[in-house]
């Protein structure tokens, strides 16, 4: 029994010991914002370990740092470090698909930019579906006030906002014009075909340039599985420049 109690007091004293030999973080030198350094110094007094802290202690990755280890099919990991005494002549790293060092790169700055893509834009996602519930009179939580807004982000939908009657334009329902701009929307995460309504709120010299290099979005959801599925394991890193290049005008 005496015995059990010594070993537990010699473990409490080594945790003490790795605690207080643990790095902590200087509040000012890893924030600007003077609310998260209060936050900070405050949660080293309570002896609450953050992120912050955590950074100070962890060494990186040499191999990840440069981007360089691929994990994404089950025959890995490739780890394709750069040798010490650098590269002479020339760079025949490979992985066991026949990656370059500058593929894996490339493939997970991809693969980063899909993951936070698809949150984002799941987000948008549900935003456009209380929008549709609002405009189908389904909720009373939320309302459309802004008619105005409403009017003029119509015309980039391809929705109208006046109607023919008896030979003269009237203006249409609001409420109808908020169900088709809704539907309009949330069609944008799936449509088969065309591109994304918005582009052509660019300046006209922009668009063009999209168009040109071939970087239009088609639609949300399928620029986020297109990177996902060519980056697995193929795709050389021009393609995946412009795959980023489409991800990004999608959330722009």
């Amino acid at each position: 029994m005496i015995e059990k109690k010594i070993l537990k007091l010699e473990n409490r004293s080594e945790n003490i010991s790795k605690e207080q030999s643990r790095k902590k973080a200087i509040p000012t030198e890893v924030s600007i914002d003077p609310a998260t350094q209060q936050m900070i110094a405050r949660a080293q007094d309570l002896n609450i370990e953050t992120v912050f802290d955590r950074a100070q202690n962890m060494k990186p990755c040499n191999i990840g740092v440069q981007g360089i280890c691929c994990k994404n099919c089950s025959m890995g990991p490739c780890r394709l470090p750069l040798p010490k005494s650098g590269i002479q002549g020339e760079d025949d790293r490979k992985g066991l698909c026949g990656a370059t060092p500058n593929t894996i790169a490339a493939r997970n700055f991809i693969r980063m930019i899909a993951g936070g893509a698809a949150a984002h834009s799941d987000h948008g996602r549900c935003v456009a579906g209380v929008f549709v519930s609002a405009a189908n009179k389904e909720t009373d939580v939320y309302k459309i006030k802004d008619h105005d807004k409403l009017l003029s982000i119509a015309p980039y939908f391809n929705v109208d906002i006046k109607i023919e009657v008896d030979g003269e334009l009237v203006d249409r329902d609001i409420d109808e014009i908020a169900v088709e701009v809704g539907e309009k929307a949330l069609n944008e995460w799936g449509k088969p075909k065309g591109e994304l309504l918005y582009l052509k709120r660019a300046p006209e010299a922009l668009y063009k340039k999209w168009k040109d290099n071939g970087v239009l979005p088609r639609n949300i959801d399928r620029e986020i599985v297109e990177i996902m599925h060519r980056t697995h394991i193929k795709a050389r890193e021009r393609i995946m420049m412009d795959m980023a290049t489409r991800r990004d005008l999608e959330s722009a």
